[in-house]
């Protein structure tokens, strides 16, 4: 008999803990291949394919294009096996018997997702996964085998305990997902109008559910109380969009406080509060996705690093030679990005100090044997930083290679998690906007940062008379705990002595 099982939004890996609805790939109804991706998201670090770990027909589907999922969040539901055969109604189900052979959350059923006791669910403690099982492979961050026992700590709702064993007793089968989170929500309105505290339903102390902590430090910045905001996730779970929308519409807690009381300024000059003066009108754009991620790394690298810049201009008009002829003896053409790499990935084993992390809770520097070199791609979906792994492995032509094929796949917004993930130091060529120098922030927890400025004919001193030469500027930011000025300025002078004078790498070759 048919199985309904629920599939769930997985793990994607690097810490991340939600997705945004990209596209659906497949609709209610269709039949659908166990493996077979179904959905396409677009997490903080990349676009992903999700594949369903299930095979059979799609049901339901949870949450419309563009929609914001957290982790373990359920997708969509799929139908397993033969229909099954409608439950008679003269046999209600024993109290911890075995339930629903087709139900997706009875309590204690074989089929259910949920239940203490089932073997068909998803997530019961002795489910099997469901007659048609799993794949058996481990895809992006969660396996389609059978899942290991958990168990899960349901929260009482009121009326919920009742109303299930008066759809039992009729031989009703239970509610559905939408059903449930229409009644918890119903019940939390009723509770919270019968209180008028707008706690929903909530208990006096414990904790809140909230999706991450930086939802949570947004409300105490703002001096929201968490317990009186109804949370638009699973169970109640209280997102960024709840936590924003309550301030949109009430401002802060003492904007609240004024605003209940109609407190008007005191002072003719005095300027009205948040509340009372409406929203800031323009447009919004949502720090999420892409942007999102970009914004919480700078905003904890400068939170957390003390950091310094040091620049220095260098003549470029023997290394853009040595290039030019490099290509002109045929073969793949190199990249001036190539030479770059492999010039910093020669200074970086004079000076390792830049090649390191910091272990604030050892209180630790670590320096790392391999130079995973990032580089810095402005794409359409915003800026990202594909990393080459053992970059200092790899010649100039087989660098040249390698960051072609990720700024493509950057610009396609095909770049996996571990191709933007695990950065040891970053090379930033900010000159292919048009501007001579900057001073760029580190890629946290890295510990230093190269930039690049445009390479440009500027009057230039050259064997003791004025000439035009290609100078550019370089500049390098460094986490000064890792090291001192002159650690930083060694390792810029010695890029700047190569880039002046190619020969130089050949001590390092």
């Amino acid at each position: 008999m048919a199985q309904v099982l629920e599939f769930r939004l997985p793990d994607l890996g690097e810490g991340l803990t939600e997705a945004e609805i990209v596209r659906w790939l497949v609709e209610v109804g269709d039949v659908v291949a166990v493996d077979q991706p179904v959905v396409e998201v677009e997490t903080a670090k990349a676009m992903v394919e999700v594949p369903c770990p299930y095979g059979g027909v799609v049901t339901a589907r949870f949450g419309a294009e563009g929609a914001e999922l957290p982790v373990g969040a359920p997708l969509l539901t799929v139908a397993v096996g033969e229909p099954a055969a409608p439950p008679a109604p003269s046999a209600p189900p024993a109290a911890g018997g075995t339930g629903g052979s087709g139900g997706t959350d009875g309590p204690g059923g074989t089929g259910g997702s949920d239940g203490p006791g089932g073997t068909g669910g998803s997530d019961g403690p002795g489910g099997t996964g469901g007659a048609g099982g799993g794949s058996g492979n481990v895809l992006v961050g969660y396996g389609t085998a059978k899942a290991p026992a958990r168990r899960r700590r349901v929260r009482a709702v009121p009326g919920a305990t009742a109303t299930a064993a008066a759809a039992g007793s009729a031989g009703v089968p239970a509610p559905s997902p939408d059903a449930r989170g229409a009644s918890r929500a119903a019940s939390a309105s009723v509770s919270a109008s019968a209180s008028g505290a707008g706690t929903a339903g909530r208990p006096a102390d414990g904790p809140v559910p909230v999706i991450s902590p930086l939802v949570r430090r947004l409300a105490r910045e703002h001096g929201l109380d968490l317990r009186t905001l109804p949370g638009s996730g699973p169970d109640g779970l209280i997102l960024r969009a709840d936590v924003e929308g309550a301030l949109r519409s009430g401002g802060t807690a003492q904007d609240r406080a004024t605003a209940a009381a109609g407190a008007l300024p005191s002072e003719p000059g005095a300027s009205a509060p948040a509340s009372v003066r409406g929203p800031a009108t323009g447009a919004r754009v949502p720090l999420k996705g892409v942007r999102g991620a970009v914004a919480e790394k700078l905003s904890r690298s400068r939170r957390e690093i003390p950091d310094a810049t040091c620049w220095v201009d260098a003549d470029a008009t023997e290394l853009l030679r040595a290039r030019a002829a490099m290509n002109a003896a045929g073969g793949p053409k190199i990249s001036l990005l190539a030479l770059l790499a492999r010039i910093c990935t020669a200074a970086l084993a004079r000076h390792p100090e830049l090649n390191s992390t910091v272990d604030t809770q050892a209180r630790e520097i670590v320096r790392l044997d391999h130079v995973h070199l990032g580089f810095a791609a402005q794409t359409g979906r915003g800026l990202v930083v594909p990393v080459v792994r053992d970059a200092h492995a790899r010649d100039a032509e087989a660098l040249t290679a390698e960051f072609a094929r990720l700024t493509e796949a950057a610009r396609a917004g095909t770049l996996t998690p571990a191709e933007l993930t695990g950065g040891t130091f970053t090379l930033n060529n900010y000159g292919v906007f048009g501007v001579d120098g900057s001073t760029p922030i580190i890629n946290h927890p890295e510990a230093a940062m190269l930039g690049v400025g445009r390479i440009v004919p500027k009057p230039w001193v050259h064997e003791g008379e004025l000439a035009v030469r290609q100078v550019v500027q370089l500049s390098l930011t460094f986490d000064h705990r890792v090291c001192d000025g002159g650690t930083a300025g060694g390792f810029l002078r010695y890029v700047a002595d190569c880039v002046e004078q190619p020969a130089v790498l050949l001590r390092t070759l």
